[in-house]
């Protein structure tokens, strides 16, 4: 599945949950999503965090 649709769908769900649970389920949903984002960027290899975090030692 490419980005696109995975976007579309995040889309879909963010926007149902809002309609049918209101603004605080929204903002749950959508911190969750960032955070299984976040998981998986590192899991896939796609993002260091030790990269990331080094950066201010320096």
């Amino acid at each position: 599945m490419n980005a696109t649709a995975m976007g579309l769908l995040a889309g879909l769900i963010l926007g149902l949950v809002a309609v049918f649970g209101g603004f605080d389920a929204f903002l749950i949903v959508a911190l969750l999503g960032a955070v299984g984002l976040v998981i998986g960027r590192v899991v896939d290899g796609k993002l260091d965090l030790r990269e990331l975090f080094d950066r201010g030692r320096r």
